[in-house]
Order: C-alpha cells, then structure tokens, then sequence
C-alpha cells in the first residue's frame, strides 16, 4: 500500500489533500510540503511547480511511495 495518497485534486489536476495510510492523518498541500521538509517522509521531496511547492515521489522504481 502508499504511504501517502491523494484525496483531492484541483480542477487543474494539483494535487491539494493528502492521507498518511500508516496514520490516518489527513493533510493539505502545505502542511505536507512542511512535514516533507521536516524529514518526516524521506520517500517524497518538494519541488516547485508554477513557483508553487509541489510534494512529489522520489523517482526510484517502488510504486509503494507514488502519490496516487
């Protein structure tokens, strides 16, 4: 199972809420830009998109980590 997956979207396609599936704690873009940035997901980074902070998955071949 992801760890971390995408529970809403903007019309745009911007991913905009997410779920820990270990935790259950649900989290807005921000929020997991910070915990990302924090080190409490090493399987995900933070770029930017339109100047915008983007979360994404590390580029490594385990779809287990893949934002979905």
């Amino acid at each position: 199972m992801r760890r971390v997956s995408v529970v809403k979207e903007s019309d745009t396609g911007r991913n905009q809420r997410f779920v820990d599936n270990r935790t259950h704690k649900e989290m807005n873009r921000k929020e997991f830009v910070s915990a990302i940035r924090d080190g409490q997901y090493q399987d995900y980074y933070v770029r930017k998109i339109n100047n915008v902070p983007t979360p994404c998955s590390k580029p490594d071949g385990n779809k287990n980590n893949n934002l979905g």
